[in-house]
């Protein structure tokens, strides 16, 4: 089984950056679909971004296309989102999510993965 945890979250001002990483330990990537999500309590969990492993095909929700870029470290096993240009509405506990998969594109749907770190809190002031 895979165990992923989250870090780099925190408190940034409207227009600001933050890159979240997502290390794994146990099974590699190398047969994984990948991705992050975000949450607000009370609403549905929602799609972010996403990649697959083997292929680098990626996927980004509308509301942050041209804003953030999801990248993967193949040798460190670590998935990374850089988030710039944040916005109040970006504020969520992130999460990363890996699912075994030899599809060579990315997968957007939340109820496809398996694995999910614990999530990092992310929080734009305005």
């Amino acid at each position: 089984q895979v165990q992923l945890v989250e870090s780099g979250g925190g408190l940034v001002q409207v227009g600001g950056s933050l890159r979240l990483s997502c290390a794994a330990s146990g099974r590699t990537f190398s047969t994984y679909a990948v991705g992050w999500f975000r949450q607000v309590p009370g609403k549905e969990r929602e799609f972010v971004a996403a990649i697959s492993w083997i292929g680098g095909d990626t996927d980004y929700a509308d509301s942050v296309k041209g804003r953030f870029t999801i990248s993967r470290d193949n040798a460190k096993n670590t998935l990374y989102l850089q988030m710039n240009s944040l916005k109040p509405e970006d504020t969520a506990v992130y999460y990363c999510a890996a699912c075994r998969t030899l599809d060579l594109v990315a997968i957007t749907t939340p109820n496809r993965y398996d694995y999910w770190g614990q999530g990092t809190q992310v929080t734009v002031s305005s």
